[in-house]
């Protein structure tokens, strides 16, 4: 149990820090007259798995889909070129991250999670932003939401281990009997409060998942002090979790 709260951890860590990285260089580009395009829009409230990956890393992905993956032949032709072109692009952006064995077969996880869409031809049905002109979703939406997370969460554990034993060795540890069981370990109370954390930072996604941005349009029309305030709360809040200074995760890529 705390092995799986450890990669649930990563899976918002790796987004908060891409994610971030791109908006860092956006916003510095907007500076000097460069309008950048968006990196990344809210991938974790994808209802599957083609929809989360025209919402990730959105630069890279449109690049192998122009660059490599109509090349090959996209996906006409028969099922044997769909399959191979399928497992050609993901893998290669696998290489792409760096060569280790965790890295392919992270790439060919995703390649395993998206071919079934794409030989039912449902890899483009979720094209229009969840739940649109609702706050709440459905239970359908809730339930695609959950599973898209999940098989996204056990993906990202190839992607974070060291090595291919590593990535076993903790898959093996996190469906052992100890799953069942209240997690234990130093730091508990300091998790809870990064757990808090997310899940505010989650609502403000939900809230401003229609705009290019979470905050695009947050505060707009509260009265100008009240909003001065909210911009200044972000900015100490970056100070306050910036003192501990490290390393982008995507720094080596």
């Amino acid at each position: 149990s705390t092995l799986v709260i450890g990669a649930i951890f990563f899976t918002f860590q790796i987004y908060g820090d891409f994610s971030g990285y791109s908006d860092i260089a956006i916003g510095t580009s907007r500076l000097f007259g460069f309008d950048l395009k968006q990196n990344f829009a809210f991938p974790y409230f994808s209802r599957d798995m083609a929809e989360f990956w025209r919402r990730w890393h959105i630069s890279l992905s449109t690049w192998f889909r122009d660059y490599v993956y109509i090349p090959l032949g996209g996906s006409h032709g028969g099922t044997w070129m769909k399959v191979r072109n399928t497992f050609i692009i993901f893998i290669v952006s696998g290489f792409w991250h760096g060569a280790n064995w965790t890295f392919i077969v992270w790439g060919a996880l995703n390649a395993v999670y998206f071919l079934p869409l794409l030989l039912r031809n449902k890899n483009r049905n979720n094209l229009d932003e969840i739940a649109q002109g609702r706050f709440f979703p459905s239970l359908k939406e809730i339930s695609s939401i959950l599973l898209t997370f999940g098989l996204t969460v056990f993906a990202w554990i190839f992607f974070r281990a060291n090595s291919m034993g590593h990535a076993v060795s903790y898959i093996a540890e996190i469906f052992s009997g100890s799953l069942f069981t209240v997690p234990d370990f130093e730091g508990s109370g300091r998790a809870f409060r990064l757990f808090i954390l997310v899940i505010l930072f989650m609502l403000v996604e939900w809230r401003g998942r229609e705009d290019q941005y979470a905050i695009e349009t947050l505060g707009l029309q509260w009265k100008r002090p009240i909003r001065r305030a909210l911009y200044f709360g972000i900015i100490i809040l970056l100070f306050w979790f910036g003192q501990n200074e490290q390393q982008f995760i995507y720094f080596q890529f």
